[in-house]
């Protein structure tokens, strides 16, 4: 088991990364991409993770991570009020969304909620994370180390918006990974905060300067 998440550790990141090249290129959408990538990852990291630990039982870290993706979802929206009247980060926020075109809400959302979202927390704050705290045993950095690694993939993609979210989102799940003892708190927040980005954009394109 131990084998088999070492191994991950090191190629899920760069498979993460070569997938945000694809994008970049233009050869495949994010959603056709980074779905299918993150689904197998996920799968493959589902038996070295943990749901929880130490004080935290599941269905309290699952109400945590509710809570805190509902929070950093209504943080995100109100950064974005502001920030997006830069227009670069506007241009890469519009081209994030037009990428959805041809897509339902309903297939973005599966793909999003049942892939993408666990994928990502199953791999780095199930599997990297917990790879680094046994390697770096004592190590009061590790979370950091691992949240860096997260940004330094995602920023392979060239967007801001999504480099945002990697170093925002990325340091919260990392958080509720280290506080809770596994996946739980952050699966939940991502969720939740992937739902609500879809489902109301914090943004419209209609409402931009």
């Amino acid at each position: 088991m131990d084998r088999l998440a070492d191994v991950l550790a090191v190629a899920g990141p760069v498979a993460v990364a070569a997938a945000w090249v694809v994008v970049r290129a233009g050869l495949a959408s994010v959603w056709m991409a980074m779905g299918p990538t993150l689904g197998v990852l996920g799968i493959l990291s589902l038996p070295a993770v943990q749901a929880a630990r130490g004080g935290f039982s599941v269905p309290l870290a699952l109400l945590l991570g509710l809570g805190a993706g509902v929070l950093l979802y209504v943080a995100t929206a109100a950064f974005m009020a502001v920030a997006v009247r830069w227009p670069p980060l506007a241009r890469h926020t519009d081209a994030v969304y037009d990428q959805r075109r041809g897509l339902s809400l309903g297939a973005a959302l599966g793909i999003s909620l049942l892939l993408v979202a666990p994928g990502e927390e199953l791999l780095w704050r199930g599997v990297v994370l917990d790879v680094l705290a046994r390697s770096l045993a004592g190590w009061p950095i590790v979370p950091v180390i691992a949240w860096f690694a997260y940004v330094a993939a995602n920023a392979f993609s060239g967007s801001i918006p999504i480099v945002l979210a990697a170093a925002v989102g990325g340091g919260v799940w990392t958080a509720l990974a280290s506080l809770t003892g596994g996946v739980a708190a952050p699966l939940a927040c991502h969720v939740v905060w992937t739902a609500l980005m879809i489902l109301r954009p914090p943004v419209p394109r209609s409402g931009r300067a």
